[in-house]
């Protein structure tokens, strides 16, 4: 076998093997020394086979069943086949080996984690400040050290034929509901890829169709996930990802954060005002000043209007063309923005958002006011920290302006009904995307865009995620 294990793998420099001759007996041990954590090795193993030579060689005791009782400290499987052994191998795991009956793997895993950091795109104002991390039990037991209850479940997969990752389904087994859980599971089951590096690999595969619009939440906050499990949602863990994934999403909860829940209601409810405010603006603002100017006048004041006019007056380019310019500089403004370095990401905004727009205006080739306009569409963008949710306003706010230069107010209204429709038609693992408003679920209203203060009153979850266990506290 260990002639095989060279021959498969190239006799590759990391594996390291090492043999010590007992009896006339060799034992072997196989470990990575750049999974395996070398320090565990030489004080624990090696120690303990030593004190076997030293005191134990006369007494005649099986040297397999001595080893495999013996060694402390260490978690231990028996292997029974070739893919164990290597599977045990590629996790860190030291195998002490006697012959080709006699196999066994002690965890010796190596801390190759960044250790729990604080939340980095999700900041934290009032709430907690760990976030998850690329170690799949660490991340699970920041779920379990906030949730003690023993239908806290998890279901394990390995998927990738090449990488082998560890993927698990967390859920609470008297909350979620069975029909969700097997779904999900059914899903990962049937992936067949290579290998899975992010948990973002998994989300084409669990969507039911393609949209632009995010239909699974993404975070590195346990709080949130803690939160989603008792609405009885389920998260995916991936191995190697500090992401979490969370199933079911539905638009409101692109609204919400967690801090929400650790401030007044009162305050809570004009921040979800000013995010919902937020959505639009960024979507209708850019189109709404391209209708005005080219094919709606009349639905402004004269004076604002001779104002604007007499601002793009110079400007050898259409209203559109103005402001695809202006939308794209930006989106290429943050986008270097967000792959360099913080001191020079930082030199490259003031560089691109002052001198440039400045020397765009005096120049003639922007008007001031499409500085204004696209400005405020961006910053609007800015409130959501979810990626795919700000792709999406993007898309549709582009949609809009070529809208607005065909047909006015008319497009805008138009390009409305369809974006209510096409929300309307996403499902997120059969749950419709705009609830609790379409369909409507009266007592879901009090924490959808206001929430409602009502002291230490039950309130029930909602029925869309779960039948078993309604009743909850707030």
């Amino acid at each position: 076998m260990i002639e095989r294990l060279k021959k498969e793998t190239n006799s590759v420099s990391d594996i390291i093997y090492k043999d010590i001759v007992i009896q006339q007996q060799t034992i072997y041990l196989i470990y990575s020394e750049v999974l395996a954590n070398g320090e565990d090795i030489s004080r624990v193993i090696l120690k303990e086979i030593s004190f076997i030579v030293e005191e134990n060689l006369s007494m005649g005791k099986d040297l397999y069943s001595y080893l495999y009782n013996n060694i402390p400290g260490h978690s231990r499987v028996k292997i029974e086949n070739f893919q164990q052994l290597l599977l045990k191998l590629w996790n860190g795991y030291t195998i002490i080996y006697i012959n080709d009956n006699q196999i066994f793997a002690l965890e010796t895993r190596a801390q190759l984690d960044r250790g729990i950091n604080t939340v980095d795109s999700e900041l934290s104002i009032r709430g907690p400040k760990d976030s998850f991390t690329e170690n799949f039990n660490k991340n699970f037991g920041l779920i379990r050290r906030r949730i003690k209850s023993e239908h806290l479940w998890l279901q394990d997969f390995t998927i990738g034929k090449e990488t082998k990752t560890k993927v698990g389904v967390c859920y609470l087994n008297n909350i979620a509901e069975d029909e969700l859980v097997t779904q999900i599971t059914e899903k990962l089951q049937k992936i067949d890829i290579d290998g899975i590096l992010d948990s973002g690999y998994l989300k084409k595969y669990l969507v039911e169709k393609n949209s632009v619009f995010p239909t699974i939440i993404t975070t590195e906050r346990p709080d949130l996930v803690s939160m989603a499990l008792l609405e009885g949602k389920c998260c995916i863990i991936v191995d190697n990802s500090p992401y979490v994934l969370i199933c079911p999403c539905f638009f409101v909860d692109l609204l919400h954060t967690p801090d929400d829940y650790y401030q007044k209601a009162i305050s809570i409810s004009f921040i979800r005002i000013v995010r919902l405010l937020a959505f639009f603006i960024s979507i209708f603002i850019p189109a709404y000043y391209i209708a005005i100017t080219t094919h709606n006048h009349d639905s402004i004041t004269t004076d604002l209007l001779l104002d604007f006019l007499a601002q793009r007056q110079n400007v050898p380019f259409p209203a559109l063309v103005e402001a695809l310019i202006m939308t794209i500089s930006f989106e290429i403004l943050r986008e270097s923005d967000m792959r360099m370095a913080s001191t020079m990401g930082t030199a490259v905004s003031i560089l691109g958002g002052l001198v440039l727009g400045d020397a765009a205006v005096q120049a003639g080739i922007i008007s001031p006011i499409m500085i204004i306009v696209v400005a405020i569409s961006a910053i609007s963008g800015l409130a959501f920290t979810s990626i795919e949710l700000t792709s999406a306003i993007r898309f549709w706010r582009i949609f809009f302006m070529i809208l607005a230069a065909s047909l006015g107010i008319y497009g805008i209204f138009l390009g409305f009904l369809l974006l209510m429709t096409k929300l309307a038609s996403i499902t997120s693992f059969e749950k419709p995307y705009l609830a609790p408003f379409s369909p409507f679920i009266f007592s879901e209203q009090k924490d959808a865009i206001l929430k409602i203060n009502e002291g230490n009153k039950i309130k029930k979850r909602n029925p869309l995620l779960t039948k078993k266990n309604r009743i909850r506290g707030r």
